[in-house]
């Protein structure tokens, strides 16, 4: 079983973290039973929040995160990264703070530094950028988004039509596409399929950006089939199996809640889809928040259930931040509603491998 207060699969930390997994337990009084199936609930009166697990850190962002504090450690500051490491407000704002500095592009970075590359990957041409520059490059790309890349490279090889599924100007889908820009095709949701076009229908695989909606993947995809019955699906999953089971997690606790909070940014593209998977699955409302300061009161007006989950890039501090605004409207018993295990850890970048804290 995972220690208390730490994330599955994270290792032990002997002193509190700011931005890696949890760093103290967030106390539950077990009311709901723990299924896949659905919530079952305990008749009460009172007010409750069903707290969903998994939640938070992916495996993927503790490592792009703790691949930028141990450049700090190992260059000090200042310590380049092209665009936001994750997409998450708190966790850039408290980098920046020890000394990251957060640019748009490689040709911001001074000449030799130390620049990292992002979760989401970059394109080749990035990379010959950074060359050119002679930067020091440690790319934090998550191994599950470089497993897209391979699959790209590899049927583009063959002279593939590549149909890659995602949001269009999303750093993920950027370097995905920049693998293999003359094969690879933008199909941004179903309404997209229309437009597309190949140039040898028994020839025409799928692939998908990691942090989608799998309903809404699965509803292009279909959509993709009937106009190319031959399609080609990817050797393996390409959404994230953390995207996969946040939604399910939500899946599962939406129909009893009136009330759903997602914390996560924005620019979050799967705490985005978290928010439309609670609405799907039956939330009377849904919201996200990066802060509980977010959370408007108006909001939990005749509410006797509230459910909290947050992306994959979300420190659960910010979580227990909303945890407590809401104990202070009454909702005060917090019910998990476990639906996987999580257990999968990702090496740092070799430059960088020593023991993990």
């Amino acid at each position: 079983m995972p220690q208390p207060g730490l994330r599955p699969g994270a290792r032990h930390s002997p002193g509190p973290r700011k931005l890696r997994g949890m760093s103290s337990a967030i106390p539950l009084n077990v009311g709901i039973a723990r299924s896949a199936g659905g919530v079952k609930t305990e008749a009460d009166g009172g007010k409750r929040v069903l707290l969903a697990e998994p939640r938070g850190y992916c495996a993927g962002v503790d490592r792009a995160v703790e691949t930028v504090e141990k450049a700090l450690e190992k260059h000090g500051a200042p310590i380049y990264v092209r665009k936001e490491i994750v997409h998450n407000r708190h966790v850039v704002e408290t980098l920046r703070e020890r000394g990251v500095v957060f640019v748009d592009d490689t040709d911001e970075v001074p000449h030799g530094a130390v620049v990292v590359f992002s979760a989401h990957g970059v394109s080749p041409a990035v990379h010959e950028a950074a060359a050119a520059r002679d930067l020091h490059t440690i790319d934090a790309t998550c191994p599950l988004v470089t497993k897209v890349h391979q699959e790209a490279k590899r049927f583009a090889r063959d002279d593939f039509d590549i149909l890659l599924i995602g949001h269009e100007g999303h750093e993920e889908v950027e370097g995905t596409a920049g693998e293999a820009p003359d094969h690879v095709q933008l199909v941004d949701g179903p309404d997209a399929v229309d437009r597309v076009t190949v140039r040898d229908e028994s020839k025409v695989i799928w692939l998908s950006q990691t942090t989608l909606s799998v309903d809404e993947t699965m509803e292009t995809v279909q959509r993709l089939r009937e106009r190319f019955p031959s399609l080609q699906d990817p050797p393996s999953d390409d959404i994230c199996y953390a995207t996969q089971n946040r939604q399910v997690a939500v899946k599962a606790m939406a129909p009893e809640c009136d009330l759903v909070i997602v914390v996560g940014s924005r620019n979050s593209s799967n705490s985005v889809r978290l928010v439309e998977v609670a609405l799907g699955a039956g939330a009377r409302a849904a919201h996200l928040v990066d802060y509980a300061r977010e959370v408007d009161p108006a909001w939990l007006e005749g509410v006797r259930t509230v459910g909290i989950t947050s992306g994959a890039s979300v420190p659960d501090i910010l979580v227990r931040g909303v945890l407590d605004m809401l104990a202070e409207y009454g909702f005060g018993e917090v019910q998990p509603v476990t639906t996987a295990n999580e257990t999968l850890v990702f090496a740092l970048p070799r430059e960088l491998r020593t023991a993990r804290r």
